[in-house]
């Protein structure tokens, strides 16, 4: 099976650097740019199924897509939603006091989803459209930065717990960026792309 994962274009939010977690968001110019040129390179993909989070920002960057894959089924799902950033959402990090490579996948926050529900989360959805769909599929999912890091390691096998914390060891993805995966029904995977953006020049 095939796996395309991608991100929203910019948001509002984004530009402003402001935390936007489980809040709607909205694309800003740029971001809508971004959604266009993302349709553009995904326009001669064979997609079997699209999943995109519920939220504002990443259905908006699917409607674009989907343009191009007018036949192509879509499932809007909350499993695909960011993380619930409790107390730090609608607030940038100057707010909080917080150091700018502070990551919202490294550490827990008051009110916030926990980590390990997060991967759990991943973990859950990945191994359900693995069971679901043919070997010979490829399938589009849509998501935010923390969901999609999640899933990467989920994939690739390669996240750990200490003390409650995820251990991160791949940069971040960027708005609009994509990923390519292959995996098999064991898990197996190999991966083609990583937080490519070469579409956005």
């Amino acid at each position: 099976m095939k796996i395309i994962i991608t991100r929203h274009g910019q948001t509002i939010e984004n530009k402003k650097k402001i935390m936007q977690g489980q809040l709607q968001g909205n694309l800003s110019e740029l971001g809508i740019n971004q959604a266009i040129k993302l349709s553009e390179r995904l326009k001669y993909e064979k997609i079997d199924y699209i999943y995109s989070s519920d939220l504002k920002r990443a259905s908006d960057t699917t409607r674009e897509i989907s343009k191009y894959h007018i036949n192509t089924p879509i499932e809007i799902t909350k499993e695909l939603r960011e993380r619930n950033l409790g107390i730090w959402q609608r607030k940038t990090k100057k707010q909080l006091n917080l150091l700018e490579s502070t990551s919202i996948i490294k550490e827990d926050m008051v009110n916030g989803e926990p980590l390990k529900e997060l991967y759990n989360r991943a973990n859950k959805f990945i191994k359900k459209i693995i069971k679901k769909h043919k070997s010979s599929d490829t399938i589009l999912i849509i998501g935010h930065y923390g969901i999609n890091q999640v899933i990467h390691f989920v994939i690739k096998e390669k996240t750990n717990y200490k003390d409650s914390t995820i251990i991160i060891p791949e940069p971040r993805l960027d708005n609009a960026s994509i990923s390519i995966f292959e995996i098999d029904k064991d898990k197996n995977h190999k991966m083609h792309i990583f937080n490519c953006s070469k579409h956005l020049i």
